[in-house]
């Protein structure tokens, strides 16, 4: 691992040196309104810096090797100089120290932080970092759906409200989504994931029978359209997500950039999409905040 790492430092952020991040020089992206807050239509990702993969554990390790507080701190100056405002992640130690020290040099990243129920103990370590948002995790609000207790993520909603606030829902499921929308509750955005992945075992068996190896995630090819056309019916901001299929649309730099087209295409103006990156190979941050200048101008409006 050791010396993957090392390879993989040599390639950090191709281009872009710790003196360069510390006097960053921002290209324009998009924005829209976001509560008090104005974000870039692209926001910066967070999985991949603890090493949520979405893939074999060993990618996992390789993300959790690579992202040190330093290199996650010029990942978060990087991405000012290319325009992005907004990074979003869970809550963890490095995070915190990432972003400490990414204020230290000057930094006016805007951070939303992905949490859930049950884990009130981080709160206070939360909310000493400014978020502008606190999102609950769509794992565990689709998993609150599936077994009868949606509740706990209303009563979520409204205590990050009591904190102050503003206070958004992830899920991975279309009908979720919507039936929040319907109820009426008191959210202000929407965290939208374009692929399901949090199908119970029994929709897993009716698609695939018993052809899925292990615990494998369900990249269903035709879930963007289903998660976007009810992004489309919400009347609340939506940040969209997974629009890469966590590395799977990324063959090729044409698969990359016909992922960024279809999810501004047809996400709402008043959305955002949220895009990770792992940089060992190339400035992955430059590509997309690129991809974005191109096609999140509204192309939907």
């Amino acid at each position: 691992m050791g010396g993957v790492a090392a390879l993989a430092g040599a390639a950090h952020l191709q281009g872009v040196s710790n003196s360069d991040a510390a006097t960053p020089s921002p290209r324009t992206l998009p924005t829209v309104p976001f509560g008090k807050a104005s974000i870039t239509r692209l926001i910066l990702g967070g999985n991949p810096i603890d090493g949520y993969s979405h893939s074999v554990p060993k990618i996992s390790d390789l993300m959790r090797e690579y992202f040190t507080v330093q290199r996650t701190t010029d990942l978060i100056l990087h991405a000012e100089e290319e325009g992005i405002t907004t990074f979003e992640s869970h809550y963890s130690e490095k995070v915190r120290a990432a972003l400490t020290a990414a204020l230290e040099r000057g930094s006016k990243m805007q951070w939303i932080c992905l949490t859930h129920a049950g884990e009130d103990a981080v709160l206070k370590d939360v909310l000493s970092l400014k978020p502008i948002a606190i999102a609950h995790h769509g794992n565990r609000t689709d998993n609150y759906f599936q077994t009868g207790k949606a509740e706990i993520v209303h009563d979520y909603v409204k205590k990050i409200h009591d904190l102050g606030i503003f206070a958004g829902i992830s899920t991975h499921c279309p009908q979720h989504l919507a039936r929040i929308e319907d109820s009426g509750w008191e959210n202000d955005f929407y965290m939208t994931c374009l692929y399901y992945l949090t199908r119970t075992p029994q929709e897993l068996k009716f698609i695939y029978g018993d052809g899925l190896a292990g615990s494998d995630e369900p990249f269903v090819k035709t879930d963007p359209e289903r998660m976007t056309k009810r992004i489309r019916e919400a009347r609340k901001p939506c940040l969209a997500f997974k629009l890469l299929a966590a590395g799977r649309n990324c063959k090729t730099p044409q698969a990359v950039e016909t992922a960024f087209q279809f999810a501004y295409s047809n996400i709402k103006p008043i959305d955002a999409a949220i895009v990770g990156v792992y940089p060992v190979l190339m400035d992955e941050v430059r590509v997309n905040a690129d991809l974005a200048r191109k096609y999140s101008l509204f192309m939907n409006a």
